[in-house]
């Protein structure tokens, strides 16, 4: 039977691909875009999806993290393409090398997420990785195709075929 970080690694490749062909297509220039006032903005999103593998790192290598002094977690916005993919593949070698060293027991041991030193959520690191990493890339990744497809940006094919990618 595979390791536990070994399924991660693989759902993080499966994951990598179709996250960098929508982050190629983030279009320049409209990083302030929003679709409504309450809404993220569009180079805010980006920001954000690119680096959200990392948080997988974090989850291995960091007991907590806190929201509220994120550090080098903190999102920032990235002005081109060229840097949210650069940001992007540095998220995905932290990724890669924590899971490459971790071990099944280290993934079975408790990781904490804070806020302003508040618990907001206790579990196994393995499962925060899923939930908290992988499971919001493909939350925030499926935002970011609706921010695309209301900026007039072909959306690329995913899980499979879009109105503008009709065939793999």
């Amino acid at each position: 039977m595979p390791a536990i970080a070994e399924l991660l690694l693989a759902e993080l490749e499966r994951e990598a691909a179709g996250t960098r062909r929508i982050l190629e297509r983030v279009p320049e220039g409209r990083g302030d875009w929003k679709p409504h006032e309450k809404s993220m903005s569009l180079g805010y999103l980006a920001a954000l999806v690119a680096t959200i593998p990392g948080w997988a790192a974090a989850m291995i290598t960091q007991d907590t993290l806190d929201v509220a002094a994120a550090g080098e977690h903190q999102t920032r916005g990235l002005g081109t393409n060229r840097e949210l993919l650069e940001v992007f593949d540095k998220a995905l070698d932290k990724a890669r090398a924590a899971l490459g060293f971790t071990t099944d027991e280290h993934l079975m041991t408790s990781w904490k997420l804070l806020a302003g030193g508040h618990v907001v959520s206790e579990q196994p690191r393995y499962v925060a990785i899923r939930e908290g990493a992988f499971n919001h890339l493909a939350h925030h990744r499926g935002q970011l195709t609706v921010y695309l497809r209301l900026n007039d940006v072909p959306v690329p094919s995913l899980y499979g075929p879009t109105a503008d990618e009709k065939v793999f």
